[in-house]
């Protein structure tokens, strides 16, 4: 009896063996998966409301093959790119077998080479979604070490999405906020993703953003400056007052020149002209590339205009 149970042991291991070794050999077969397709197409929606057929002869495991034949009776949902389709006419949109080897791990999952696509081009059903562009804006919260400040504003891209939903809903909404982003004791650039705040009860076409900021270190340079005149009539003399001012200029470290022998400051006839109470603001002409900002003390100057004959 012992030796019949030992027989039998050996058999059995033998088979598990056997069935192993084979399932674990690559195979060819013809494999059909349901897809449905979900993109970013502008002013569609961002899933396809049909499902499409990709049929392939693929390369996989035993295992694997057991796996996609449990699997192919239900859709999967498979994220394309929205400039990879094709628009055929209506609400439908076409994807071709050549674009379809880049998703063939989406389609059929890991460990499977698609020899050859034997199914027609994919096509789907995107219906059309009420939608407006709006800007994004960045909720920031930022302090920088001292000597150091932003080259330039933070830039964002994308720096405006699509919203989708109802007209009564798009009508509240005129931009889209980020997460606050809090940047601390900064000293070097900055760069990274932050996801966006969706307003209630609608879609966004981006659900994130990245944003970019570079920081450098900077001199100040101060200086007394002449309050010039521009673009003045003939015969008449406009009067500054007072006609000189203190500029600090905030330039990328380390500065050699002189900002203040590049830059020339003046008060336009247009501004003086179209000013109830002749009160101004400079404008500024020349200002060299290394400077990031500079400010004037005074801010505003009195104008007074005179008639000479």
């Amino acid at each position: 009896m012992k030796g019949w149970v030992q027989f039998l042991l050996c058999v059995l291991l033998s088979a598990g063996f056997w069935l192993v070794l084979n399932l674990s050999q690559d195979y060819v077969a013809l494999v059909s998966v349901p897809v449905v397709a979900e993109s970013n197409i502008e002013g569609r929606a961002a899933a396809s409301t049909s499902e499409a057929t990709a049929t392939a002869q693929v390369s996989a495991s035993g295992f694997r093959q057991l796996v996609l034949s449990r699997r192919h009776k239900r859709p999967v949902q498979v994220t394309f790119g929205d400039t990879d389709f094709r628009y055929v006419g209506e609400d439908r949109y076409a994807i071709a077998n050549s674009i379809l080897y880049r998703y063939a791990s989406q389609i059929f999952g890991d460990g499977v080479t698609v020899e050859s696509f034997i199914s027609d081009d994919l096509e789907f059903i995107f219906p059309e979604e009420t939608y407006k562009k709006v800007p994004v804006r960045a909720v920031l919260s930022l302090s920088f070490e001292p000597q150091y400040m932003a080259l330039r504003p933070m830039s964002l891209q994308p720096d405006s999405v699509l919203v989708y939903g109802e007209p009564s809903r798009l009508s509240h909404v005129e931009q889209v906020l980020t997460k606050p982003l809090e940047l601390d004791e900064l000293r070097s650039s900055v760069h990274g993703k932050v996801r966006l705040d969706t307003p209630s009860g609608v879609r966004l076409s981006h659900q994130e953003t990245i944003y970019s900021m570079e920081v450098t270190r900077y001199v100040e340079v101060r200086a007394e400056v002449k309050i010039g005149t521009r673009n003045v009539p003939a015969r008449t003399d406009l009067a500054v007052l007072p006609s000189t001012a203190t500029a600090v200029f905030r330039c990328v470290f380390p500065s050699t020149a002189d900002p203040a022998a590049q830059t020339s400051f003046y008060i336009d006839w247009r501004d003086f002209s179209s000013s109830r109470s002749g009160r101004c603001v400079p404008r500024c002409e020349g200002l060299p590339s290394n400077v990031i900002d500079y400010t004037l003390t005074p801010e505003v100057f009195d104008c007074l205009v005179k008639t000479t004959e």
